[in-house]
């Protein structure tokens, strides 16, 4: 079974590091819609050359590769207990090598595997078919984007839309809705997979086997493939747009499925993906283990597949750049305003769940006067000298960190946080009278900041796991937005009340 587990291992490669060509192409077509210059422009930017530095590199696109989630087809005969034992000899190693974060964490111990194997982890799920050949698709889904999933029990009352009845009115409603509330903090722009119908378990399957679709394909079932079009038209006039900066595309795509359902029950399962919509296949020949083909890759797309552009004259912007070298002043803090470039070299210290939660009740093992907090679990490995390198390092959503935050600034006099998706008024509320900035990288451009970072002075807390441990890194042009000030100015706010209003226009009644 070796030539399996390499095939295997090549699908799990190829999904982490090189996007699939229909969504390179949505991505493309999203750059167009922006104006230089802007906050979307630039974010698409920074993205479109992420995507190229992690498939030259052949390294993760995202430092949260997710939970890999394979579903297979199988001829009838085949031994389903090899295959899985091959899929997870094959996570093993793409974890070993970097391709995969280490993400299976025990619910009750909080304890990582350190390998992706663990109870439930990988999730596989088999089906037979009569064809003569093997199909393995993955899609691996972070949690940025797996925390923004939501499912509406219809009828139900919907902020600024109003009633959502058991009817295909209902059903827009609520795919609307789910848009608006992702907002910045699954990576938009994003993809949906939509599930109608089924029961809370199967609703939210159906959803997410909808992101194995092609985004260029076309539903067939007529009143699902207009209800599909209008969500793309009408979806972008939010304004939500890319890390819920504003601008003009804040969904790349649609999918929607439905199911039948009991009498009683009536769900509208929503499966949120980020733009690092990491989803590849393959058919595999069950004699040799070897790929026949690509699902995704081999097949021809409508669209152009390259990210990159010719140069276009900038247009003048209002965009102010500060640089900055922590320990950093309460004075500089203060002169910054939301939508400033601010651009850090230096010593940043990375921070997620866990190490809040610590240092709440616990002294921090380091000097944090002055200091940057990186919301980031990165992906790292030993090189032969045993020195750790960073091989993804972008930001994860910062909002987790709400209860937590505004303490942690004033007990220890950070003055900067970076992270995604913004965070809430009480964390405003602790900048205001801190003196500190939240700065919000752009979601899922883990190489372009990984290539920001050029050294790793130490970690603390390896025993919470690599993502959540505390890590030391110097750092040289790595640059952020400032979206909430010492001021009590918040974007993520502005851009949140303005879409709600955006959304109020979609009230009344569309389809029949």
């Amino acid at each position: 079974m070796q030539s399996l587990k390499e095939s295997l291992l090549e699908l799990i490669t190829e999904t982490s590091t090189n996007l699939p060509p229909d969504v390179r192409s949505a991505i493309q077509r999203a750059k167009k819609k922006e104006d230089s210059g802007t906050r979307a422009a630039l974010a698409l930017s920074t993205i479109s050359d992420n995507i190229e530095t992690a498939e030259e590199n052949v390294s993760p696109i995202c430092q949260d590769t997710g939970m890999p989630t394979f579903y297979i087809k199988v001829p009838v005969g085949i031994n389903q207990i090899e295959l899985t034992r091959a899929i997870r000899e094959a996570i093993v190693e793409a974890t070993q090598t970097g391709k995969l974060r280490p993400n299976a964490v025990d619910p009750l111990t909080g304890e990582n595997s350190g390998d992706n194997l663990g109870e439930g982890v990988p999730v596989i799920h088999y089906e037979q078919w009569e064809k003569d050949e093997i199909e393995v698709r993955l899609i691996l889904k972070g949690g940025g984007c797996e925390n923004k999933n939501i499912q509406y029990s219809l009828p139900t009352e919907l902020e600024g839309l109003g009633r959502a009845g058991r009817d295909l009115d209902g059903i827009r409603k609520c795919i609307l809705h789910s848009v608006y509330q992702a907002q910045g903090q699954g990576c938009s722009a994003g993809f949906i997979g939509v599930g109608v119908g089924g029961d809370r378990t199967t609703g939210y399957e159906l959803a997410k086997q909808q992101l194995f679709r092609k985004s260029t394909d076309t539903n067939p079932n007529p009143d699902l493939a207009r209800l599909e079009e209008y969500i793309m038209e009408n979806a972008n006039k939010l304004s939500i747009g890319t890390m819920g900066f504003g601008g003009n595309t804040t969904l790349l795509g649609c999918k929607i499925g439905s199911m039948h359902r009991i009498p009683a029950s009536f769900y509208v399962s929503v499966a949120y993906n980020c733009w690092a919509f990491r989803r590849q296949g393959v058919t595999i020949d069950p004699e040799t283990g070897k790929i026949n083909r690509w699902l995704y890759k081999d097949e021809p797309d409508t669209e152009p597949v390259t990210v990159t552009e010719p140069e276009e004259p900038q247009t003048q912007s209002s965009t102010r750049e500060v640089r900055l070298i922590p320990p950093i002043s309460e004075e500089d803090i203060r002169n910054l305003r939301v939508g400033d470039v601010v651009v850090l070299d230096g010593l940043i210290h990375t921070g997620r769940d866990a190490l809040h939660k610590y240092l709440i009740d616990h002294d921090a093992p380091v000097d944090l006067e002055g200091g940057v907090i990186y919301h980031c679990g990165p992906v790292m490995l030993k090189d032969r000298e045993g020195n750790w390198e960073v091989k993804a390092a972008g930001p994860t959503t910062s909002i987790r960190e709400e209860p937590y935050q505004a303490d942690i600034i004033k007990k220890f006099g950070i003055r900067a946080v970076i992270g995604k998706g913004g965070m809430g008024a009480r964390t405003l509320e602790g900048l205001k009278e801190s003196g500190a900035v939240y700065l919000n990288a752009v979601g899922g451009a883990a190489q372009y900041y990984a290539n920001c970072i050029t050294g790793v002075e130490g970690v603390h807390f390896m025993e919470f796991g690599v993502p959540e441990a505390m890590w030391h890194l110097q750092v040289k042009d790595f640059a952020a937005i400032v979206t909430m000030d010492a001021h009590g100015n918040s974007l993520h706010k502005d851009v949140e009340m303005d879409s709600l209003e955006r959304l109020a226009q979609f009230k009344e009644k569309v389809f029949a």
